[in-house]
């Protein structure tokens, strides 16, 4: 019987991990509702942008954080959270800007 230790129980899109580790960092300046539910929002917003790179084992995860490294990786990530916050920005969920 295989060691099935290092697999996950169900796919799990790594991509996910990578927008809310960025999502911090653009919204330190961003001038912008920084709720709860606008943070989830601009994350949504990312992650229907940017291809799902879904993995089953940790090994699939290291592999996928090998791809990170690249630059235009970081970027695409950067983009499309920055594009997130100013679409989010003008069109909140809800009345008033909360920090």
């Amino acid at each position: 019987m295989a060691d099935n230790s290092n697999e996950y129980s169900r796919p799990k899109n790594y991509m996910e991990d990578v927008v809310f580790h960025y999502l911090e960092n653009a919204l330190a300046d961003a001038d912008c509702c920084k709720c709860q539910r606008c943070r989830m929002d601009i994350a949504a917003y990312a992650l229907n942008r940017l291809p799902s790179k879904y993995v089953v084992t940790r090994k699939g995860e290291m592999y996928s954080k090998l791809l990170e490294l690249q630059q235009q990786f970081k970027v695409d990530v950067i983009m499309a959270l920055l594009k997130g916050i100013e679409v989010v920005k003008k069109n909140p969920r809800h009345d008033g800007m909360q920090r």
